[in-house]
């Protein structure tokens, strides 16, 4: 089902109330194009202040992280067995372990990470769910009560979900976006955790826009060197084996996802689909939004991208989206911190439309 973009006609008219406005034409730069925005996703001009954020951290582990035994410098197509092959290091394609990801969960409920602190800050409300985490977390219930699976699938050589799993964690997103909406939500934020994720958010963003692997394949969490490519043979056998699959957008996630990037994809084309308007945040949450955008056209009109991190995909997915970063501070943490940050500069450009002076209310005469 395509999605209606924001009123058209609410669009022009917060486009002149800007124009009227007691500044220089053009004065308020992105600034102005964010109020324009905001109050076209409202549906009112000028906008009501934002007070209401909520953020949704979706969590999960990846099978990519299992690694592949490494020879010589040549990655073996060959699965190793419980971390260990004998003989043969293993090249990763995350600088960290998966044991992270439940650990981060932890920290994401004490609001120690970094996402949290910045919240705290701008009184965003923060929610962690617990898709895939390869492990039995002892956490309060609500956290793991979507849960699909224990880790998506290894998607070099098998698919990441089955369809069940993937319908499943796409309906589960779109009812927690829903949830968060009958909250009160003027604008949500769609935040990740999980080792291994930008290894599937590249293999996405590829198959969406039809891009070898080496184009869209980064760094993620630091690794380089054999690691890199490690990584780019990692993303471009999963795009071979996904072969024609790709047209499909709930193939695609099926084949390349994941459930916690499934989950964030439903979440996304459910705000948009409500006319809720969604704040991006790096490559995850982009390749999510290309997702979203895929399965419900039309859904990017209700997205603004917070931030641009580091990798390549981010760039060329918000190019096809047609987006532009309002942040751009070389971050790549995830979490849904490079959209947090941007929060008060979208809060701001709300309240700019709604309480500078028109020029004409000055100058009555003129």
């Amino acid at each position: 089902m395509n999605i209606a973009p924001p009123n058209a006609e609410i669009r022009r008219a917060a486009e002149e109330r800007l124009a009227g406005l007691a500044t220089p034409a053009g004065a308020l730069g992105r600034l102005g194009e964010l109020a324009v925005w905001v109050a076209a996703t409202q549906g009112r001009v000028p906008p009501d202040p934002i007070d209401r954020v909520r953020a949704v951290i979706f969590a999960g582990d990846h099978g990519v992280t299992e690694g592949m035994p490494i020879q010589n410098g040549v990655t073996e197509g060959m699965p190793i067995q419980n971390g260990v092959t004998e003989g043969m290091p293993i090249q990763p394609v995350s600088a960290y372990p998966r044991e992270i990801t439940a650990a981060m969960v932890h920290t994401f409920l004490a609001g120690r990470a970094g996402v949290s602190v910045l919240a705290a800050q701008h009184g965003v409300s923060v929610r962690v769910l617990d898709l895939a985490v390869d492990a039995d977390l002892e956490v309060p219930p609500e956290v793991t009560a979507f849960k699909v699976r224990k880790g998506s699938g290894r998607i070099d050589v098998e698919d990441a979900l089955t369809p069940e799993q993937t319908t499943r964690s796409i309906e589960a997103g779109a009812q927690v976006a829903a949830e968060e909406i009958t909250a009160g939500a003027q604008l949500l934020i769609s935040g990740d955790m999980g080792i291994g994720n930008t290894t599937p958010s590249a293999a996405l963003v590829a198959a969406s826009l039809g891009l070898p692997a080496s184009e869209v394949t980064g760094r993620g969490t630091g690794v380089d060197g054999a690691a890199l490519q490690h990584k780019v043979g990692v993303v471009q056998a999963a795009l071979d084996r996904a072969g024609d699959r790709v047209a499909d957008p709930v193939d695609t996630l099926t084949a390349l996802g994941s459930a916690d990037i499934a989950a964030s994809a439903g979440y996304i084309a459910a705000a948009a689909r409500a006319g809720v308007p969604v704040l991006l945040d790096g490559v995850i949450s982009v390749a999510a939004g290309l997702m979203a955008d895929r399965l419900a056209p039309g859904a990017s009109a209700w997205f603004a991208a917070g931030h641009r991190s580091t990798e390549p995909a981010l760039a060329l997915a918000l190019d096809k989206l047609g987006l532009e970063p309002i942040l751009d501070l070389g971050m790549r943490l995830g979490e849904g911190s490079g959209a947090m940050a941007a929060v008060p500069l979208v809060r701001s450009a709300a309240l700019l439309m709604r309480d500078v002076a028109l020029l004409a209310d000055l100058l009555p005469d003129v």
